[in-house]
C-alpha cells in the first residue's frame, strides 16, 4: 500500500470513529433529559451509517439515538416531538433488520419505535404501528428468549393497552418480572414496573421499584420524578 494509500485509509478510519457517539454518553443524556445532546448525538450516528451503508451496527445505533430521543421527548410531554423523532427512528431500524434479521435486539427496538410512534395518536397510531409493534418485539422473543429488553418493550406494550385488548395491568407485571428474573440489573425494568404498580394502586410496592431502579441509575432523572410523585403510605 503507498503512503498516500495508507494515509487516506488512516483518515477514513478517523473520521468514522469521529462520527460515531458513544452510546454511554446517549444514556447519560437519556438520564439527564437531555434532548439536545441526543439530537447531536443522532446526527453523528447518522453520519456513521451514511459512511457505511451496510453496516447493521451502523444503522441500529442511529436507530437507538432516535429511541433515546422519541423517550425523552415524552418524558419532557412534547408528544409531537417524541413522534417525529420515532417515526424518523423507523427507517434505520428496518435497514438494520434487512441487513440482519436473525439479531433479536434489531427486531426488539424496530417493534419499540412503532410502538413509540402510537402515544400522539393513539387511535390512527394504533391503526398504523400497532402490529408492527406486536410483530416486532415477538420475533424478538422467538429469537432470544432470554433478552430481557424485549419483556420491557412488551411490558409497557400491555401497559397501555385495555384488558379487553388483549394488554393490562397484570400482564404488564408479569412481563416486568420475566425481565427482572433475567437480568436483575437492568433499571428500566424496575422503572417500568414501579410506573404500572402505581396506577395500579399499589404505591408502597411502586415506591420500593422506583427505589431499586435509582439505586441501579442513579442518574435517572424520570426515575427520580416518578419517586417523588409516588405517594408515602
Amino acid at each position: 500500500m503507498s503512503t498516500q494509500s495508507l494515509t487516506l485509509a488512516v483518515c477514513s478510519c478517523v473520521v468514522a470513529i469521529a462520527a460515531t457517539a458513544d452510546t454511554n454518553t446517549l444514556i447519560s443524556a437519556r438520564d439527564r433529559q437531555d434532548l439536545n445532546g441526543i439530537e447531536r448525538g443522532i446526527e453523528q450516528y447518522r453520519q456513521a451509517a451514511q459512511q457505511n451503508p451496510q453496516s447493521a451496527e451502523a444503522h441500529y445505533k442511529l436507530a437507538l439515538a432516535y429511541s433515546f430521543g422519541a423517550e425523552v421527548a415524552m418524558e419532557l410531554h412534547d408528544k409531537q416531538k417524541s413522534q417525529a423523532l420515532a417515526e424518523a427512528g423507523l427507517s434505520p431500524a428496518r435497514k438494520a433488520v434487512d441487513e440482519n434479521g436473525s439479531n433479536a435486539e434489531y427486531h426488539r427496538l424496530l417493534g419499540q419505535l412503532c410502538a413509540q410512534v402510537i402515544p400522539a395518536n393513539p387511535l390512527l397510531g394504533a391503526l398504523k404501528y400497532g402490529q408492527c409493534a406486536r410483530d416486532e418485539i415477538q420475533k424478538a422473543i422467538q429469537l432470544d428468549s432470554k433478552l430481557a429488553l424485549a419483556y420491557v418493550s412488551r411490558g409497557v406494550g400491555n401497559y397501555y393497552l385495555p384488558s379487553g385488548m388483549g394488554g393490562g395491568l397484570d400482564l404488564a407485571l408479569k412481563d416486568f418480572d420475566k425481565a427482572i428474573s433475567l437480568k436483575p440489573d437492568l433499571a428500566d425494568a424496575y422503572l417500568w414496573k414501579g410506573v404500572t404498580l402505581r396506577k395500579a394502586k399499589r404505591d408502597t410496592e411502586a415506591r420500593q421499584a422506583f427505589e431499586r431502579a435509582l439505586q441501579l441509575d442513579p442518574n435517572r432523572l424520570w426515575a427520580k420524578e416518578q419517586l417523588n410523585k409516588t405517594p408515602v403510605q
